[in-house]
């Protein structure tokens, strides 16, 4: 599919990756329109070009309204948290996916890309899964319904009518990434920041721009039905990745402690957050996210779409280091 003049919606437009896909979408000379549930979120959108519905991806209405004239849908929006309640959870990021794809289809839509995520495969998988590996729900509601999104979508898929693909991205970093530029930022800030077990285990870092190339590519090779692992494809230990973060913010690196100890104090904060009734800005189940032991194949994605990682971790860290020179990062965690 030749992408210049197609119209692309994108859900979640406001996002860390809703927003950086607009910025590369409309230099690609695409026609952007997003969805997005607040309208504070969506400004940055607005200034890049463009035209932004109100409404949550829950509502049938709205998802027909703002599928209309669209070739393709970029599903970004969901809930993305360590961990909640399940219904919570399932109410987006199941029953408002399925409810975006079958919009689309109704609408003729011809392209849906769902962003999913590798924590589909749990916490304790085999060294370089691939996308037909054993998934798990580890019995959080995060990794439960991304399981039941990717099923429930796949039944609609009806190539070449309407046409899913399914990208599993791993840990994504740069400008604006809450989870893992922003938050640990803030609490290396406040020498509250800790790593796992002396950081063993490997990040599954992919920078933004390498993610979007890849859904571009899946887009243009109309990989319907298709599901795709998408990292840098360095294996890098959850040491290195935040001492090099701590350095291009200039903070001191940052220390270890044991697995259960780590939690514990997650969870005493925790606790000491809800009595003070402050909003969480860390819970427990972080640290589980945190201790991931092996890296995900992604010779599927080289294969089949020619995905090639530009960005490496030194590059992507210089860029943000650039960008955290002339930002206020605790404003973002507002």
């Amino acid at each position: 599919m030749n992408l210049k003049n197609k119209t692309l919606l994108i859900t979640g437009i406001g996002g860390f990756i809703g927003l950086r896909a607009t910025e590369l979408a409309v230099a690609q000379g695409i026609k952007v329109c997003g969805l997005q549930d607040t309208s504070d979120k969506s400004k940055k959108a607005q200034n890049l070009g463009a035209k932004v519905i109100y409404g949550t991806v829950t509502d049938p209405t709205v998802a027909q309204m703002a599928c209309q004239g669209v070739d393709i849908v970029l599903h970004t929006a969901e809930l993305a948290k360590e961990g909640g309640s399940l219904d919570q959870f399932r109410e987006i990021n199941v029953r408002g996916t399925v409810n975006m794809a079958q919009a689309a289809k109704n609408a003729g839509v011809k392209t849906f890309i769902h962003l999913s995520s590798v924590l589909v495969y749990g916490f304790n998988y085999r060294n370089h899964i691939t996308e037909d590996g054993p998934l798990c729900d580890e019995k959080n509601p995060y990794c439960q319904t991304k399981i039941e999104a990717e099923k429930a979508l796949l039944t609609l898929n009806d190539p070449p009518n309407f046409g899913i693909t399914i990208i599993r991205p791993g840990d994504v970093y740069g400008p604006e990434s809450i989870p893992w530029i922003v938050r640990p930022l803030v609490m290396m800030r406040q020498r509250l920041f800790a790593y796992a077990n002396d950081g063993r285990g490997v990040i599954n870092h992919v920078y933004i721009d390498n993610l979007i190339d890849a859904i571009f590519l899946a887009i243009e090779k109309e990989t319907y039905g298709e599901i795709f692992n998408v990292t840098d494809g360095q294996e890098t230990t959850w040491k290195e990745y935040f001492t090099r973060l701590a350095d291009v913010a200039g903070f001191p690196a940052p220390f270890s402690l044991p697995k259960d100890e780590l939690k514990l104090f997650l969870q005493l904060r925790y606790q000491g957050q809800k009595l003070f009734r402050k909003q969480a800005d860390i819970l427990p189940e972080a640290v589980d996210f945190m201790t991931r032991p092996y890296a995900y194949s992604i010779a599927k994605a080289q294969r089949q779409l020619s995905y090639q990682p530009t960005v490496d971790l030194e590059e992507g860290m210089r860029r943000t280091q650039e960008w955290l020179q002339k930002t206020d990062i605790q404003k973002l965690m507002q």
